[in-house]
């Protein structure tokens, strides 16, 4: 697994302003129901949680189901009301977390 890549909408958001955010975390996901070249079943393992914070606070909970693609792709929207840490976290089965992390600074 890899370090998630993060952008923001705008660079220099002002008070009030709508942020957008986009994220991309490397993940092969494995659905369980695959069988290996030896006919075994390979275990279900993807990314079940992803969680978004803003100064500690929560933004957006999201649990993917089975058929969420590899690589997975998320975007989303807030209001930025103050410069601060924004953090994101994904979680798969087997209990690997990755996380990424960025400031936003709010401009006068």
């Amino acid at each position: 697994m890899s370090k998630p890549r993060i952008w923001i909408s705008n660079a220099k958001p002002k008070a009030g302003d709508i942020v957008r955010v986009r994220a991309l975390v490397e993940h092969r996901m494995e659905s369980g129901l695959r069988l290996s070249k030896e006919g075994q079943v390979v275990p279900r393992n993807i990314i079940h949680e992803f969680k978004a914070t803003f100064n500690g606070e929560p933004l957006f909970n999201w649990q993917p189901e089975t058929a969420i693609s590899q690589n997975p792709y998320i975007e989303f929207t807030f209001v930025a009301r103050r410069s601060g840490a924004l953090e994101m976290s994904w979680t798969d089965d087997q209990g690997a977390v990755i996380t990424g992390q960025t400031e936003l600074s709010i401009s006068d």
